[in-house]
């Protein structure tokens, strides 16, 4: 859970910042918003949600 809110609160970071900056608009920022809303309530959800998990434990998992 912690990790999938760290998740949209830096994707809505990136989509304000790019909204900010004048390179999307109103319109195509609108359109990005529900197609992450609608995508959530998809069959491939759960998928999506594997392939993020499996990414960020790889990432934890590297030693520096």
């Amino acid at each position: 859970m912690a990790i999938s809110l760290s998740v949209v609160l830096l994707l809505a970071i990136v989509l304000v910042v790019l909204f900010r900056s004048g390179s999307i608009k109103g319109g195509p920022a609108l359109v990005a918003i529900l197609f992450g809303f609608f995508l959530a309530s998809t069959g491939m959800a759960p998928s999506i949600q594997r392939f993020l998990n499996s990414i960020t434990e790889t990432i934890s998992a590297i030693k520096f």
